[in-house]
């Protein structure tokens, strides 16, 4: 943690929910969950703990184009997959690999120095698709 960033219950509150469900969520979906255990939480407060997450590192924030940011911990690399129909958001599994290469590909082609690789796959998912099928 930042050293100009105090500690706070409600923001270790939301990483360990953000570790423990490990789905995306948004402030919202945070707000619900922990109102009932910090009766002064609002809404903003989210918004303001999350941020304060994303700066440091723990949190990714995920802008898909809706309406609102999707929110997830840090975990080993991986792509997303959203589904056009419905709007779930799904993790693919990223080798480390693939993602050296396409840093190195990055760095052969136009010279430049990758920091972080974020890929996305936009389509249907398998639920939509059976359901058009039947």
């Amino acid at each position: 943690m930042s050293s100009r960033t105090r500690r706070s219950r409600q923001r270790e509150r939301i990483l360990e929910l953000l570790e423990n469900e490990r789905i995306h969520v948004t402030a919202n979906w945070v707000y619900d969950q922990l109102r009932g255990e910090f009766p002064t939480l609002s809404l903003g407060n989210v918004y303001r703990n999350l941020n304060i997450l994303v700066d440091q590192g723990e949190v990714i924030r995920l802008p898909f184009g809706s309406t609102f940011d999707v929110y997830e911990a840090c975990r080993e690399p991986h792509c997303h997959f959203v589904c056009e129909v419905c709007g779930q958001i799904e993790d693919v599994p990223m080798p480390r690999t693939l993602q050296r290469k396409i840093d190195d590909l990055v760095l052969e082609t136009g010279g430049h120095s990758v920091s972080k690789t974020t890929v996305e796959f936009h389509g249907t998912c398998r639920s939509c698709l059976e359901k058009q099928v039947t």
